[in-house]
């Protein structure tokens, strides 16, 4: 059994294991602890694992599962090829960021992100500005935090990820619904839950 550690995310001290398909090749997604805090981890025979769709996917779905436990209410995603030799090297990292994995997971516990997207057709003329006005002031007051948006292509008139309290995800969807209807003729892309990538911003250092 290969001793390194990939770590998907950091969660309130917790003890659990599943089976699974994780990055590498991996089959078991389990817990390591240090003090206050449990890092989701499997195993892997490398500390730098190569990127592919695949592991990405693998990643992210890991993620879905830990926050879909019902004895998890916040988890603090780590980008993709964390990846550490031991238990200790992860502990030690774990015990310097502490006090900002704390902090992070305070602020979106008992929250998921959602991401949000509208397309335009190729041949369509519409208020790209009025839209992102009326759809943003809508989803913005119920969620409690939002990305600026990423429009990476001409034809996204929104492309914004908002932090939704999990009391607020009915009401969220239902405001999503409303707008594919009212903007039936341009693409509404609903995506998540996901890990709140775009609201924590912890960098630890590579100690592997």
């Amino acid at each position: 059994m290969s001793s390194n550690r990939y770590v998907y995310g950091v969660v309130e001290k917790n003890d659990f294991e599943f089976d699974t398909d994780a990055v590498a090749g991996g089959d078991r997604v389990y817990t390591v602890t240090y003090r206050t805090l449990s890092a989701v981890v499997s195993d892997i025979d490398t500390t730098e694992p190569e990127r592919t769709d695949e592991d990405s996917k693998r990643h992210d779905e890991v993620l879905r599962e830990v926050l879909e436990r019902d004895d998890v209410d916040a988890v603090v995603p780590m980008q993709f090829g964390m990846a550490f030799k031991d238990n200790r090297t992860l502990k030690s990292v774990l015990r310097g960021a502490r006090r900002a994995f704390t902090k992070a997971l305070n602020e979106v516990d008992g929250h998921v992100e959602l991401g949000v997207k509208i397309v335009v057709g190729e041949d369509d003329e519409v208020d790209r500005e009025a839209i992102r006005e009326d759809v943003g002031e809508r989803l913005s007051d119920i969620a409690e935090s939002e990305t600026e948006d990423d429009l990476f292509s001409d034809r996204l008139a929104l492309n914004r990820s908002y932090l939704v309290a999990t009391d607020d995800r009915e009401a969220f969807d239902d405001a999503v619904g409303e707008l594919r209807e009212e903007y039936d003729e341009l693409t509404v892309q609903y995506t998540g839950p996901w890990a709140p990538y775009n609201f924590v911003d912890i960098h630890i250092g590579a100690q592997r």
